[in-house]
């Protein structure tokens, strides 16, 4: 019968549980317009990012 050799060590489990709870990127909302954005990257619909007005967006 199969036995493990070494004993799993504490940081190594808690790194599998971990795998397990990842839900993913959270969308964030733009503070401007308040379309749905991904962390760290410009709106899409308004162009803004931190406040500022970094894209031009056609509409």
């Amino acid at each position: 019968m199969a036995v493990p050799k070494r004993k799993r060590s504490k940081m190594k489990v808690r790194q599998c549980k971990a795998a397990n709870r990842y839900e993913g990127v959270q969308a964030n909302f733009c503070t401007s317009c308040g379309a749905p954005v991904l962390p760290h990257r410009a709106c899409g619909a308004c162009g803004m990012y931190k406040g500022k007005q970094v894209l031009t967006v056609e509409n």
